[in-house]
């Protein structure tokens, strides 16, 4: 796809949604009933669908149909596990592992919109379980491995799952986690679940509750045919859990039709995958990126997808690229998080690879700061890989805002431009649009299949944290700003834009300042209550390994962030730290720094996805506030 071709197609996706839409719904799904209508409803009415009278199934889509067009010998999934071990998986043998799936399900007694938790490591067996619910019309909610068994509970009471399928550990470098244990714990708190199915992995099977099923033995009994189900396109297909910074987790809902043609759609064009080309996207499924990007994106355009199940510095930080070289995987699709972790490590790790087979490198979860753009760019893609830098939530069901392959615009920290069918628009916090050269509150105009539909048995939250807000807009959350040619670049979550002597300042400006300087691994920026500003900036920054706070950092962090931002920009307090607090998935939690660096030790809300408590216990510590 050139750009012409891209501007005529968002421009007709625009100004003729349904016929768009229906003419890729046509061209991307398989349908046992084709949908004549687009979307109905609106935002504005708190009520919106799409491909209403559209009936598939999704799990056929992203099996059936290439084996029955004669590429079931092609290879599906490529495991590594974390051992160095690796399985590969052809789209026939796909077939039979999910079809014994889901008739083990059925045999359980699991229907159609009942709900299912799935609670697994990064092994096939875990995607063989979200596409057997898929297959029968049972309802997946998949929880990450990582989480505690409080997590696990608050999730599956909510979406009142009747099953949970799970597996004996996880192994992430040299870590154990034991599984089935905080199942075990769970269950007792978990009164709707009858079933639980444990892939043992490493260990024997051990029955340790009456509800306990050995998916290794009962798999082999199961008959290899399980017709799919035709689902109506408004039918949910999964429930995923996303965590706000107050009250409980959020359940996000997705639907069958609009979110696979989203999926499948925004993983063809903006990755421009090929056939027979090695796709890897390092995300765990227990995050939306990895249900559209590692799982239902890829399988349903036919794709090789890879799936790793232990960390990328296990046994050196070399993993990632000796994996691209063993694997010859052409796309890969990480987090600045991970970019930036082995940026930090050194290029020689790196150079001990080839890495000649990638040709597209994409970046997901959060803004990537320029500095770690550049590295990503130069080392990692030897300066021939385009980088996408996506833009997208949970909510979105799949990529909103990012370059193109065929872009001529790449610019390090923009996402640059909205994908088909959506219309991303910046306004202040009056509700009023700004044009041109502007930064604001990014919110989004229209309606686009892959939207959520609502929030699981909370429409009131739904439509409070949406749409009420800004009547007619989705609104995102982030900060957004646009330069004179017109690319979009995310500046952070609205709750971590900083006003300082009444200057708007979004954190990723300030952090990728910080990040410049050649010891910075990562930085975080907050906003502490001054006596006069009002505002003042507290930064936050992680060392790069084998570094010494020098004497004079603190100083040279300053000059930095004067030189490239401005003076009225620099922080009025450094402080170094041995880690951030983050999410399982990598983000910087900077809502707990911020209430730290403004004397608050306790009450930060829903922490369930914070998976290093000992980095808030470092902090406290180190601002004096031990209680």
């Amino acid at each position: 796809m050139n750009e012409k071709t891209y501007s005529d197609w968002y421009n007709y996706s625009i100004s003729d949604s349904d016929d768009f839409w229906l003419e890729k719904a046509k061209e991307f799904i398989s349908w046992s009933e084709e949908p004549t209508i687009g979307q109905e409803g609106s935002m504005s009415e708190r009520n919106y669908s799409w491909f209403s009278d559209g009936k598939l199934n999704v799990s056929y889509n992203c099996i059936d149909r290439h084996v029955n067009n004669g590429r079931g010998n092609h290879n599906a999934i490529i495991w590594e596990g974390n051992d160095e071990n690796s399985l590969t998986i052809t789209y026939d043998e796909l077939l039979i592992n999910v079809s014994k799936f889901s008739n083990l399900l059925k045999a359980q007694g699991i229907k159609k919109g009942e709900k299912v938790c799935i609670y697994m490591p990064m092994i096939p067996e875990a995607i063989y379980a979200m596409l057997a619910c898929a297959r029968i019309g049972a309802v997946h909610t998949v929880v990450f491995g990582g989480f505690s068994s409080e997590a696990l509970v608050s999730r599956i009471l909510d979406s009142e799952c009747v099953a949970i399928i799970t597996a004996d550990v996880i192994k992430r470098g040299n870590k154990t986690i034991p599984l089935k244990k905080k199942v075990d714990e769970a269950i007792e708190k978990c009164p709707t679940v009858s079933t639980i199915i444990t892939v043992s992995t490493y260990t024997e099977f051990s029955q340790t509750t009456k509800y306990d099923i050995d998916y290794n033995t009962a798999v082999i009994l199961m008959s290899d045919i399980c017709e799919p189900l035709p689902m109506n396109s408004e039918d949910p297909l999964f429930i995923l859990y996303t965590s706000g910074s107050t009250g409980k987790p959020k359940g996000v809902l997705h639907t069958t039709g609009g979110y696979i043609l989203y999926a499948s759609i925004t993983h063809k064009y903006i990755f421009d995958y090929h056939t027979n080309e090695v796709y890897w996207c390092t995300a765990d499924i227990g995050w939306i990126t990895g249900h559209s990007y590692v799982v239902y994106g890829p399988l349903a355009n036919g794709a090789t997808t890879l799936v790793f199940e232990g960390v990328p510095t296990f046994p050196t930080p070399a993993r990632y690229w000796e994996i691209v070289d063993k694997h010859e995987v052409n796309i890969i699709y990480s987090t600045p998080t991970t970019i930036r972790s082995l940026m930090a490590q050194g290029d020689e790790y790196v150079q001990s690879t080839s890495r000649k087979s990638l040709r597209i490198l994409g970046s997901v979860g959060e803004p990537i700061n320029p500095e770690a753009w550049r590295w990503y760019s130069k080392v990692i893609g030897r300066n021939t890989c385009p980088i996408m830098d996506t833009w997208w939530q949970t909510e979105t069901g799949g990529i909103a805002i990012s370059p193109l392959p065929c872009s001529s615009n790449l610019k390090p920290g923009f996402a640059t431009q909205p994908f088909f069918g959506i219309t991303p628009v910046i306004i202040n916090e009056e509700g009023e649009e700004l044009f041109g050269e502007t930064e604001g509150i990014l919110v989004l105009k229209g309606s686009w299949p892959g939207q959520l539909r609502s929030l699981y048995n909370d429409k009131e939250r739904f439509a409070e944290t949406y749409l009420n807000k800004y009547p007619g807009y989705y609104l995102t959350g982030d900060g957004v700003k646009r330069d004179s040619d017109g690319a979009l670049a995310i500046t952070g979550r609205i709750d971590d834009t900083l006003n300082i002597s009444g200057r708007l300042l979004g954190t990723a400006e300030i952090e990728s300042a910080l990040i410049l300087h050649k010891d910075v691994s990562e930085a975080a920026a907050v906003a502490t209550s001054h006596p006069v500003k009002g505002w003042s900036i507290s930064s936050f920054v992680t060392l790069n390994n084998g570094t010494e706070e020098k004497p004079r950092l603190k100083e040279e962090l300053v000059d930095i962030v004067s030189r490239e931002i401005g003076s009225y920009a620099k922080p009025d307090k450094i402080y170094c730290v041995e880690s951030l607090p983050k999410t399982r998935s990598g983000k910087i939690m900077r809502r707990i720094i911020r209430e730290i660096s403004n004397g608050n030790i306790s009450g930060f809300g829903d922490t369930s996805t914070l998976s290093n408590p000992e980095a808030v216990g470092q902090i406290i510590r180190k601002l004096g506030l031990e209680s």
